[in-house]
């Protein structure tokens, strides 16, 4: 499933990135890499999601959260 079908306040562990090479590096330095766990804190009217990454809130927009394929994980 996408990060962007993710429930508030549920927990996932990232599978992969499917978005532009530019995107995948950038969110890749910012720790969304194969593994890692993020929490879904949020979500936004537009679309938009606000997660928590190794303990820093990011959001990310409709199209990037689409892109990021993840599996649910008991918290």
């Amino acid at each position: 499933m996408s990060l962007f079908e993710g429930t508030k306040g549920s927990s996932y562990e990232i599978l992969g990135l499917r978005v532009e090479e530019g995107i995948t590096r950038r969110l890749q330095a910012l720790g969304l890499n194969d593994g890692t766990v993020i929490t879904v804190l949020n979500r936004k009217k537009n679309g938009a999601l606000i997660i928590r990454v190794r303990g820093t809130r990011l959001a990310v927009g409709r199209h990037i959260s689409q892109g990021i394929e993840v599996k649910g994980v008991s918290a």
